[in-house]
């Protein structure tokens, strides 16, 4: 035993008041203990700082001690680290931990179920394949479950086991020592990878992993109305999950052909109408191509080259099926480039009767 001298008010070195209770002492200890403790605290006179600390707790938190100090301004004080309350440093830092790993884990293995992996494949349409909608193949490699195991791991008639390493909780849970006191971390168990189970009988299909690559054929049924680009989702083609949970999707993505005269816009085709000045100038009755075959259309006297006549209902199905996009017909009026004798008499007696087109002058 010792005696020792004050070096200065212990009230002060904890920063609480005289009349302070024990609960706010050891609030206020525990505190400074954490900012000002060597391992923690590296810079100069930290060390002294905590010492003072502690010689401060051990009189105050005791109520004997803390009424002589009271009294007389000084205490026998025994040497050593005092018992902190309720587990001392120790306590928090376990509380600070268990913390943590209840966050990221807690105590019990989580298996979530988890979707499989989504997958993508391509295809190239014709012009008609995309209007119309088609059905078509596609191969693609993907996770399935084991049909050997079903999945489970283990070699038919046999079971995974519970991971004796944890006990089938999938986490271990170490408890340490330090000069703070005792702490808790979780870490997930490294025989069972936190699955809780270990196969000592392996499938010798998928060598315990319950899940093979495979190639399969999928029947794609494509819409009518699909354009380039259009991305289709079949649900549940994809990969299978884990833990349970869904197979991921397949998406299909579109390339189209163009079309040798046909041209696409939205929903709607467009079509070139090539005329000669006479069935401009008089007017006509022609037949022009549709995607469903051929269709009439009367070329009234007088059009202009440019002009665009709309068919109702011609052009591509929506994709929702309500429906049907029209066809555009463009009038582009042709020069003809080589005349015969004939030919060209004719037009020269025409431009004698027509109004000369002549452009606007200059002011």
């Amino acid at each position: 035993m010792k005696v020792m001298a004050i070096k200065q008010d212990y009230y002060e070195v904890l920063g609480v008041s005289r009349n302070a209770s024990v609960e706010e002492i050891k609030r206020a200890f525990r505190k400074l203990a954490f900012q000002c403790h060597p391992d923690r605290n590296k810079e100069p006179g930290a060390e002294e700082k905590f010492k003072e600390i502690n010689e401060a707790y051990q009189v105050l938190s005791d109520p004997e001690k803390r009424s002589r100090y009271d009294r007389y301004g000084r205490v026998d004080v025994e040497g050593g680290f005092p018992d902190f309350g309720f587990g001392g440093l120790g306590d928090i830092f376990e509380s600070f931990w268990d913390g943590f790993g209840t966050i990221f884990g807690g105590r019990t293995a989580q298996r979530v179920p988890q979707k499989g992996d989504s997958l993508q494949s391509h295809l190239t349409l014709s012009f008609k394949e995309a209007v119309f909608g088609c059905s078509k193949e596609v191969e693609i490699p993907r996770i399935e479950f084991c049909p050997s195991c079903h999945g489970t791991g283990s070699e038919p008639g046999t079971n995974p086991e519970t991971c004796p390493n944890c006990r089938g909780i999938g986490q271990v849970r170490r408890v340490q020592q330090s000069i703070f006191g005792r702490y808790t971390s979780t870490t997930t168990c490294s025989r069972c990878g936190g699955s809780g189970t270990v196969i000592s009988h392996p499938c010798p299909q998928c060598h315990g992993s319950g899940r093979i690559k495979v190639k399969r054929k999928i029947k794609v049924t494509i819409p009518a109305g699909v354009d380039e680009g259009y991305r289709l989702r079949l649900d549940g083609e994809g990969s299978a999950g884990v833990y349970g949970g869904p197979p991921g999707d397949l998406y299909v993505t579109f390339s189209v052909k163009p079309h040798d005269f046909f041209h696409r816009d939205g929903s709607d085709i467009l079509y070139e109408l090539p005329l000669n000045f006479a069935q401009a100038a008089l007017g006509d009755e022609v037949k022009v191509p549709s995607l469903d075959g051929k269709v009439d259309l009367k070329i009234p006297p007088g059009t202009q080259n440019g002009k665009t006549f709309r068919c109702k209902g011609k052009g591509i199905p929506y994709i929702d099926g309500r429906g049907r996009g029209d066809l555009l017909v463009k009038v582009v009026i042709t020069t003809p480039q080589h005349l015969d004798k004939n030919q060209r008499h004719l037009f020269e007696e025409l431009s004698k009767v027509l109004p000369r087109a002549e452009p606007p002058q200059d002011t």
